[in-house]
């Protein structure tokens, strides 16, 4: 039986990283199914990067993208933004409000103390997670949520380790929860095929000590082949300790096997290396493994967050984070059989490919939002 097309306002602070990549994803998605789609974005995170990814997006977003002051700790916009956010909610007769990120989440179901009518879902994408509870700022925002559970049709955990660290961090969730695992489109699947002088290794992401940049250095410079020839690793991104970070390869000897190539696509970064390293130290569930396994490449990572969800049958092979030398010793293995780690290669692949597809993921969405909504109604 053919369902109504739903009215959804997907409501987030900064346009930027892994969070932004989901709402974007979602939005195309539950766009090409008919729905109609608004955005609720900050005024006070602007840049020319942030103007772009929005320009994109403008086309799909049948219901406008709408811009209010969103203040990443707390400060004025927090009394004046969930009014006007209720009010173009009424104004859009929106049937779903999806809050992602802490603030995003604080609006989307603070605004059901007022008039609105629309039903409010939250994803934390980490957000929450990341203010300790010694913190005075930590503190407020758990009682912020669990005082909000009582307006929350359902939480979206991104991966089961969300769903277990909400619980253990804030409490567990009196409100309907469910894990619903990002996914991947279908020509994210295609795979990508080495330059003919590919390093061996290849580092996609910030370069901050958060994600394991050191303890990849470290194992880099105990790495070997029996040829003799170096071992060389392509590292992509940028970060506040791109300078510590030369210094460390320059006193480590190993300055002119490994590449700084600033930020680039991802795709495009994985066609210079045979293999993906993720050493990160702390991860919720990070698009860069995912996209490099897709892409078909071997992935070396660290068992952090809801990375074993998506290593799946292969998650044995995960290494300890912030251990060099357990990291170097998968490397290592990788240069000395790569036939072994083409074939993990392809189990895990299938294991993603089934789990983890764009399709996949907004259904489950979108029937949460129908189920959610006739639960309300009903």
């Amino acid at each position: 039986m053919a369902r109504e097309p739903l009215r959804i306002l997907q409501v987030m602070r900064a346009p930027v990283g892994g969070l932004f990549r989901h709402v974007a994803d979602l939005t195309r998605a539950l766009s090409a199914r008919g729905h109609e789609v608004g955005l609720v974005v900050d005024t006070l995170t602007n840049d020319t990067q942030t103007e772009g990814r929005l320009a994109a997006l403008e086309p799909l977003a049948a219901l406008g993208i709408h811009r209010f002051p969103m203040p990443r700790l707390f400060g004025k916009g927090d009394v004046t933004t969930p009014f006007a956010i209720s009010k173009l909610a009424r104004r859009l007769k929106i049937d779903v409000l999806h809050g992602h990120g802490a603030k995003g989440g604080f609006y989307a179901r603070l605004i059901r103390y007022g008039s609105s009518k629309a039903i409010a879902f939250y994803t934390p994408h980490g957000g929450v997670l990341h203010f300790p509870a010694s913190s005075a700022s930590g503190r407020l925002f758990h009682q912020l949520e669990k005082m909000l559970m009582a307006k929350t049709a359902a939480i979206i955990f991104e991966s089961a380790y969300a769903q277990k660290t909400y619980a253990g961090l804030i409490a567990a969730p009196t409100c309907p929860t469910e894990v619903i695992h990002n996914g991947l489109a279908p020509e994210e699947f295609e795979p990508v095929q080495p330059v003919d002088d590919a390093a061996d290794f290849v580092f996609v992401g910030e370069l901050r000590a958060l994600k394991g940049i050191f303890p990849l250095a470290e194992a880099m410079a105990c790495l070997h082949r029996a040829d003799g020839r170096p071992v060389r690793l392509v590292m992509a991104g940028d970060g506040p300790e791109r300078a510590a970070l030369e210094h460390r390869l320059a006193s480590l000897g190993i300055a002119d096997t490994v590449q700084l190539v600033g930020s680039q696509p991802a795709r495009k970064v994985f066609a210079m290396g045979r293999c993906a390293v993720v050493p990160s130290l702390a991860e919720s569930l990070p698009y860069v493994v995912l996209e490099a396994a897709a892409a078909r490449l071997p992935v070396i990572s660290t068992k952090v967050g809801g990375i074993p969800e998506i290593f799946g049958p292969t998650a044995a092979s995960l290494v300890p984070a912030n251990d060099a030398e357990a990291l170097a010793g998968a490397m290592q293995a990788f240069l000395d059989k790569p036939d072994a780690a083409a074939s993990e290669m392809l189990r895990r692949l299938e294991h993603i490919r089934a789990g983890f597809s764009l399709a996949v993921m907004t259904d489950a969405i979108e029937a949460l939002y129908y189920r959610s909504l006739g639960n309300a109604q009903g």
